[in-house]
């Protein structure tokens, strides 16, 4: 299922597009095909925060979303912070996490980087318990790259 949805995403996106339509038409595109939850993208932008930069609601598919995510707070804080994937089986037991949906249960958050600093992250939710594994993990990983080559230039 996934090598079919990243050769649609190469194929949705390509050099020089517009970065918040390649965004809409990816989280769209993965909503579609495994129906998650919620799929969408923060978007490192300036702010008065102490940080200096938070995190901001982007391009989504699923019920309504924290607007702003502080530096280092919840799971798509923590994995900017960090710059490393981060899956949460049980959001429930994730110190400081961020309950933008009370039927969120497992959470899956990639950051896309240039140059090695944070740009956007894909974050996702589902439903159910556990529901992310290394071949997520994997793919979503190889869509990033993606994004990042295609869409972050």
């Amino acid at each position: 299922m996934y090598r079919e949805t990243l050769e649609k995403a190469n194929a949705l996106i390509s050099d020089g597009d517009d970065f918040i339509s390649g965004l809409s038409n990816l989280s769209a595109l993965l909503k579609e095909s495994f129906n998650f939850w919620w799929v969408g993208f923060y978007i490192v932008r300036d702010s008065k925060s102490s940080h200096g930069k938070s995190l901001f609601l982007g391009p989504f598919q699923g019920p309504v979303a924290c607007q702003r995510i502080e530096y280092g707070k919840g799971v798509c804080g923590s994995a900017w912070k960090k710059n490393t994937l981060i899956n949460v089986p049980n959001v429930h037991d994730f110190p400081g996490h961020i309950a933008c949906s009370s039927f969120s249960n497992s959470e899956i958050v990639v950051p896309i980087s240039t140059n090695g600093e944070v740009q956007v992250l894909l974050d996702i939710d589902s439903k159910n318990y556990a529901e992310f594994d290394e071949v997520d993990e994997k793919h979503l990983v190889d869509l990033a790259q993606i994004i990042s080559h295609k869409l972050l230039k």
